[in-house]
């Protein structure tokens, strides 16, 4: 069976020695194995993201990408990455269950409008300008701050807005 495995996916081969065979196997598997991992992790994983999720995104792109290359051991990579997607599902887990936890890892939730008047300064510890305000007050269909009752630049990144 390793024999097979290793012909198929030329395992005992440095990077530079496989062949288009080999690498269509190797993207064949990781794929479905990457089908199989997203299905594992929590369905928010490719939605409305938190950086925490992001995170997650960027270190099995990297895994993979190394593994279908041959810059990685193949099977060990794959053991990484269902490892860290049982560890990005403990931590959602352990942070549904934890406001202290969620916190820091995920982050919080700042008030940027309230009753119409807006935060300066929670603006500025955002990174935030009068530009992107005025952008993502048009996308939820607002023209003036005043029109707003309370708006918070959410954990996604998003502004989510509740209008008077």
């Amino acid at each position: 069976m390793l024999d097979v495995l290793d012909q198929v996916l030329g395992l005992s081969l440095k990077s530079e020695q496989l062949g288009f065979g080999h690498m269509a196997a190797r993207a064949v598997l990781m794929y479905l194995a990457l089908i199989v991992l997203v299905r594992f992790a929590k369905k928010r994983f490719l939605g409305q993201a938190t950086a925490f999720d992001y995170i997650l995104v960027v270190l099995v792109g990297a895994v993979a990408g190394r593994a279908m290359t041959g810059g990685a051991p193949y099977f060990a990579s794959l053991f990484g990455l269902f490892v860290l997607v049982a560890m990005h599902w403990l931590f959602s887990a352990a942070s549904q269950r934890s406001q202290a936890f969620s916190h820091f890892i995920k982050g919080n939730a700042t008030t940027i409008i309230t009753d119409g008047k807006v935060d300066r300064r929670e603006m500025a510890k955002a990174h935030m300008s009068d530009d992107d305000l005025d952008e993502d007050l048009r996308q939820q269909g607002v023209k003036l701050a005043s029109q707003v009752d309370e708006a918070r630049l959410e954990r996604s990144g998003k502004l989510s807005v509740i209008k008077k």
